[in-house]
């Protein structure tokens, strides 16, 4: 009788543990499957999150992209206009007055004669500034006449001013660029740090070198002017117009200078994909 009642008793413990080691397991499993679950959804939600994120960042720089693009496009329309005019109108008024002051010099005396003469040149070279500058202007005519030509003959009117020795360097193999709107684009970058240096540089010289790589086109100018601090003009409209540019056809911008060392702008354009 002893038997059979420590035999039901071992029989009952052992159904116990086997409906608490089921219970046990089922929680643990349970447990398991909503962190698994828990763990999943967050990663999810970041993953989504983050996605939006970067579709929203990239939604922003497509815009700021059009903008700027936008914001070029009337910049060389009211540039391009401002050409015509001055070659059209301020050109042709130019030209009349040298005509007139030619038919002056016809008339009056030997003593006024050197008056009317020099008055005269001032007229031709002031009518040849104008139509060099309506040339840089009007990105039609740097179409036509290629980078490196528009370069050189900013240069040549660098120098005819008198206010800066300009020399322009050319190395390696010319390339054509395919697209021709980047070479309206980095001449652009040229005239801004060119103006720059004529305004606030007092330099006595001012260096252009391009020089053609493989895959990319380098162009480095240098002045000896005064310098700067660079990241004082970090939020210049100037410097911001040269990097937006420079972004615009994917060059690589980097512009050093020092106080009373100078100023050195090098791009870097990728014309050829390799």
């Amino acid at each position: 009788m002893l038997y059979i009642w420590l035999s039901l008793h071992a029989a009952i413990q052992k159904t116990i543990s086997n409906e608490e080691i089921a219970l046990i397991s089922y929680v643990i499993f349970f447990v398991l499957t909503v962190t698994i679950v828990f763990v999943l959804f967050f990663v999810m939600f970041q993953k989504r999150k983050n996605q939006l994120l970067l579709d929203k960042i990239k939604q922003q720089q497509q815009f700021d992209e059009e903008l700027v693009k936008t914001q070029q496009e009337i910049q060389e329309e009211t540039l391009k206009h401002v050409g015509r005019e001055l070659h059209d109108n301020v050109g042709q008024l130019l030209a009349v007055a040298s005509m007139q002051m030619k038919a002056v010099n016809k008339i009056v005396g030997e003593s006024a004669k050197p008056k009317v003469d020099s008055a005269s040149q001032a007229l031709n070279d002031s009518l040849t500034e104008v139509r060099a500058l309506s040339k840089s202007l009007n990105s039609d005519v740097i179409f036509n006449q290629g980078f490196e030509v528009t370069v050189e003959n900013e240069v040549k009117r660098l120098n005819k001013s008198g206010l800066v020795i300009a020399e322009l360097f050319s190395e390696g193999d010319k390339v054509v660029f395919e697209n021709k709107k980047d070479e309206t684009i980095l001449f652009r970058i040229l005239q801004e740090f060119f103006s720059n240096t004529l305004k606030y540089a007092e330099a006595e010289h001012l260096s252009v070198v391009l020089n053609y790589n493989e895959s990319s086109l380098i162009i480095q100018v240098k002045d000896d002017g005064n310098g700067f601090e660079v990241a004082r003009a970090n939020h210049g409209s100037g410097l911001i117009n040269m990097k937006k540019r420079a972004e615009l056809v994917n060059a690589t911008f980097n512009l050093e200078s020092q106080p009373e060392k100078g100023t050195v702008l090098t791009l870097v354009y990728p014309y050829k994909v390799v």
